[in-house]
């Protein structure tokens, strides 16, 4: 079942990028011929009016087919279809109808973003956190999640208690709790592994009773205080509609640069190369999403939505930003350019492009090869 959600979360940011291409198109006026997921051969389409829809063999991807994308073609079409050719129609309709694909995108993955961090779902938060720390999604909790062996705390407190009071005072918060314990001090200077001078006293929730506690915390160099040795539990930070907005473009902005850095990062280094994927490793990352849980599932499926407006906007065709790169250049030279220059000058791009995907295509073989 996880792998039939998988599919078909993957299946719908492809029909939703081309259908946001498809619906602009015809709204400009714009002839489309084919609307196709996946990429030939064909194994089944059906027609409706002048647009053929169909679904082919080659999971891939999906295309938008509309007449006169190549501007060589035009002088070979009928007069009454040239109108509504792709390259007889202004440069800011085509800009327009291009740009349709990745807005699309990047509005599934903020509508996805905030609809996990107005929810309040703590996985979802926690993948979000993860993407970007520098954006606050989740908070910790007076409650012990982890105590860790061989400290402190590992003789008193136990996973799930509730920390109500420290040394006299109501717990309010994680933060005042960690305060309280860096302020004991060990009898003589504070180096790494010394006991405090004076206990901690805990007042802890456990199993709906109230249990006084009290531990020495030692001195961690490595950490540059006090500590008990325990985790704090976790919990979703609560979210306004306007800051969940606001906190979603945030984490758009984050993933963006990430990604681009990443891409970058891909040409120069190994250990980056060996962490490209392709298809195949996408697939499998968000079929593990879907395991995991739906705030989780949610949160991927928003960062591939999001990778793919990112890089669908490199200006190199037949990639969006391509398209939008010549039509930005034709209208400012105030001619056509031609279909063997735009690739010409795109090869570049199309061999790093190249170069990426037959990469991430290797690291995923050689993973699922063991």
């Amino acid at each position: 079942m996880s792998w039939l959600l998988t599919i078909l979360g993957i299946v719908l940011l492809i029909v939703l990028h081309e259908l946001g291409h498809f619906t602009v198109a015809k709204a400009v006026g714009m002839r489309v011929e084919r609307f196709s997921l996946f990429f030939p051969p064909k194994l089944v389409s059906v027609r409706r009016g002048e647009t053929e829809y169909m679904i082919g063999a080659i999971p891939a991807g999906g295309y938008v087919k509309i007449t006169g994308m190549n501007p060589e073609e035009l002088g070979e079409l009928d007069p009454a279809v040239t109108r509504r050719a792709y390259y007889a129609q202004a440069p800011w309709k085509r800009i327009v109808v291009i740009l349709a694909g990745p807005a699309v995108n990047l509005l599934i993955a903020f509508a996805l973003f905030w609809g996990v961090l107005l929810a309040g779902d703590l996985n979802g938060a926690e993948t979000l956190a993860n993407l970007r720390p520098s954006t606050q999604t989740v908070v910790a909790t007076n409650t012990v999640h982890a105590v860790q062996r061989g400290e402190p705390a590992a003789a008193a407190l136990r996973s799930g208690d509730r920390i109500v009071a420290i040394d006299g005072q109501t717990a309010r918060s994680a933060e005042a709790i960690r305060d309280a314990i860096a302020s004991h001090r060990c009898f003589g200077p504070q180096i790494d592994g010394c006991r405090a001078a004076t206990p901690v006293s805990l007042a802890v929730q456990r199993s709906g009773r109230e249990a006084r506690l009290e531990i020495r915390p030692r001195y961690s160099k490595a950490l540059g205080r006090m500590e008990l040795g325990f985790e704090f539990g976790l919990q979703a930070k609560r979210f306004g509609a306007l800051s969940a907005a606001g906190a979603a473009l945030g984490e758009m902005w984050g993933v963006t640069a990430q990604t681009l850095t990443s891409l970058g990062h891909a040409f120069t280094s190994e250990r980056v190369r060996h962490e490209v994927h392709s298809i195949v490793g996408i697939t499998e990352i968000a079929h593990e999403s879907v395991a995991a849980g739906a705030g989780y599932a949610l949160v991927v499926l928003g960062f591939i939505s999001l990778v793919l407006a990112v890089i669908n906007l490199f200006p190199f065709l037949p990639l969006d930003g391509g398209h939008v790169l010549w039509s930005l250049a034709e209208k400012v030279r105030g001619q056509r350019i031609s279909l063997a220059s735009m690739y010409r000058f795109s090869s570049v791009g199309i061999i790093l492009l190249l170069f990426l995907v037959l990469n991430g295509l290797s690291n995923d073989i050689s993973r699922l090869a063991g």
